[in-house]
């Protein structure tokens, strides 16, 4: 299952959780995406993620990325 880095950082959050043990597809972001919608998630030198560490799900979002894939809107 592919995920946006949106995506991602919440699955990190739930696999960190104490007794978790069927996470999601986890892996680097850039083996999917040309530009994600959040900085990329990269592997450390041991093949690992780093959990976000900032507010909210822990990921900053483009904006200007999330206008430029936008294909609609709908207006209540």
């Amino acid at each position: 299952m592919l995920e946006t880095g949106i995506g991602r950082a919440a699955a990190l959050a739930l696999a960190s959780l104490p007794g978790f043990t069927l996470p999601a597809d986890l892996s680097a972001s850039d083996r999917y995406w040309a530009h994600d919608l959040t900085d990329p998630f990269v592997l450390d030198d041991d093949g690992r993620l780093r959990l976000p560490t900032g507010p909210g799900i822990g990921v900053d979002i483009d904006r200007e990325a999330v206008g430029r894939f936008t294909v609609s809107i709908e207006k209540r």
